[in-house]
């Protein structure tokens, strides 16, 4: 046994449970609470392993489920930059990379560079895993804001343009629940959950 490779997997999971101390702009379903990255992250992957069947082409399931449990990980340093805030948005790659450093190199470093990896094949969204995996990212919020009487996007005063605009990520992976959010954009703007 290494027990120097033990030891740094070890740190990485202790690292890894601080994603639990970082809050989303989004609530959990019944609007008690702000969702952290945690409950994010496990309900992407709840989502792709029965929403899968509708990728727009075969996925890998297990590596879907990877890219969505370990996206979020470098909010850890860089925090959670809310989707329709422009300014934040400006500094959020450079912040995220810089985090990813840090957090992913806590592992050994063959475990750090397939976990860079994996998280950069999330972020650039070329691959058919890597557009579902993003498709899930993007529904997921909007799910929750129809179940929340659209909370969050009433606090933030999101407009509908914005909204379906941020859809389109959902397109490549899926057109089926891409549809799906179209519907449930129309639907909370009739309710007036949406400007």
């Amino acid at each position: 046994m290494d027990v120097e490779r033990l030891a740094r997997q070890l740190d990485f999971v202790r690292e890894a449970d601080k994603i639990k101390q970082i809050f989303r702009q989004t609530n959990i379903g019944d609007n008690t609470r702000p969702e952290n990255d945690s409950e994010h992250s496990w309900h992407l992957a709840l989502m792709a392993m029965f929403l899968s069947e509708y990728a727009n082409e075969e996925v890998d399931l297990s590596r879907v489920i990877q890219m969505v449990l370990i996206h979020d990980l470098v909010e850890i340093d860089a925090g959670d930059t809310y989707a329709y805030d422009p300014e934040a948005n400006k500094s959020k790659r450079e912040r995220e990379v810089k985090a990813a450093e840090r957090i992913f190199h806590i592992l050994p470093d063959d475990q750090a560079k397939w976990l860079r990896d994996l998280w950069e094949e999330f972020e650039a969204g070329d691959t058919m895993d890597a557009k579902f995996a993003i498709a899930m990212d993007v529904l997921h919020p909007i799910l929750m804001n129809d179940m929340g009487e659209g909370k969050a996007w009433l606090d933030h005063n999101v407009r509908e343009e914005q909204v379906r605009a941020r859809v389109e990520r959902v397109r490549p992976g899926s057109e089926t629940l891409y549809q799906v959010c179209s519907e449930l954009i129309t639907k909370n703007r009739e309710k007036g959950y949406l400007i």
